[in-house]
């Protein structure tokens, strides 16, 4: 259950958020975003949260730690969280993400060997930027992307069989 797809520009990631993520989301699916500064994670969320109709805007919750988006129709909230400066269990724990995992669709920035153990089915998501070449001064976090889509359990459908 793996998908890997290419994001030329952050236009291009919302879009992979939106028309391949999303629809195959639900209330209490754990999504796990990993890749480098500037790989695109919120921009990826900001996509996701678009298409699951959530209050936003949706910017990088860094120094929030965990924010929640409520829905502004009949779909989950989406919870957003950055676990970069967590760097302990207990830490994770007073977060307590679990009251929402339920009914929300959590997206955590960062998250990869840390919060695993919140669901045995999850999505991980992991964006490598494109190394070299220069950077467009206008577009600094420009640029494409690699975009790999992982499917951990028996939740998660064949990745590879969604269009989009």
């Amino acid at each position: 259950m793996r998908r890997v797809v290419l994001a030329p520009d952050a236009a291009s990631m919302r879009a992979i958020a939106a028309e391949v993520v999303a629809p195959l989301v639900a209330p209490g699916d754990l999504i796990i975003l990993s890749g480098g500064l500037g790989a695109g994670k919120t921009t990826f969320t900001q996509g996701l949260g678009q298409a699951l109709g959530v209050r936003g805007p949706i910017t990088s919750p860094t120094f929030i730690i965990a924010r929640v988006h409520p829905s502004l129709g009949s779909g989950p909230d989406l919870v957003h969280v950055d676990a970069y400066r967590l760097s302990s269990l207990s830490e994770l724990d007073a977060l307590d993400l679990d009251a929402s995992l339920d009914d929300a669709v959590t997206v955590v920035e960062w998250g990869e060997g840390k919060v695993e153990a919140l669901a045995v089915d999850r999505l991980h998501i992991t964006i490598d930027r494109a190394v070299g070449g220069e950077v467009d001064m206008a577009d600094p976090a420009g640029g494409a992307r690699t975009v790999t889509l992982l499917g951990v359990g028996a939740r998660w459908p064949d990745i590879e069989a969604v269009s989009g």
